[in-house]
């Protein structure tokens, strides 16, 4: 588990944007419930997390078509939240940072770490809205 002081930045780099930080498997199984589509970003601590993820994310949301919600959980640190997120996320594999579209409670897009990795976030954002462009 990473000490609070060292996430906290990078919790509010989501959190300040809108995004709603979720810190147990009830509040991910209550928000994938919702009707319409929810963006979830399982945040991480690395590199390609502060410099593509979660940028790529941001910058998603600038899209005239837009989930209905977005929340987030920090692998590492959220450990039941995340543990239940990656469960809605099967057959894919846990990695981190990922983002997946659910739509009505139903997986429907994923970006992997190594979507991410090494990918600039602009590339990110628009994968993302050509996501958002079809399911929401």
């Amino acid at each position: 588990m990473y000490p609070a002081e060292l996430v906290k930045p990078m919790r509010e780099h989501l959190t300040q944007v809108g995004f709603e930080e979720l810190h147990t498997a009830e509040g991910v199984d209550t928000a994938l419930a919702q009707s319409g589509t929810t963006l979830v970003v399982v945040n991480s601590v690395c590199g390609c997390a502060a410099a593509n993820a979660r940028p790529g994310a941001i910058m998603s949301l600038q899209n005239d078509k837009r989930p209905t919600q977005t929340i987030t959980v920090f692998a590492g640190v959220d450990k039941e939240a995340v543990e239940k997120a990656r469960a809605h996320m099967i057959p894919f594999p846990p990695s981190s940072p990922c983002m997946a579209l659910f739509k009505d409670g139903e997986l429907v897009h994923m970006l992997e770490r190594h979507h991410i990795e090494g990918r600039p976030a602009e590339l990110i954002a628009e994968n993302l809205m050509n996501a958002y462009n079809e399911h929401c």
